[in-house]
């Protein structure tokens, strides 16, 4: 995908799926929600659930999430 990905509509409410962890500081303290974005091919936000960050996404394409994820996994020293 070429151009800017905030330009785009943003994906519907229920179109997140939501990843939880731990739940410390409450219900939906410790999650991330993620959606395709609509229109874009291999394109998604990211939101963080939290109070506080209400609002707030990030924008990357599919390669750009992946070579996240993997760099993070690697890091961390995870398996998949």
């Amino acid at each position: 995908m070429n151009g800017n990905l905030y330009a785009l509509s943003a994906p519907a409410a229920d179109a997140f799926a939501t990843y939880c962890g731990g739940n410390a500081g409450g219900s939906n303290e410790t999650c991330v929600s993620l959606a395709a974005i609509p229109g874009a091919k291999a394109s998604f936000v990211i939101r963080d659930n939290k109070p506080e960050s209400a609002g707030k996404k990030l924008r990357f394409t599919e390669a750009e999430l992946d070579d996240f994820a993997t760099g993070w996994v690697r890091t961390r020293g995870l398996t998949l």
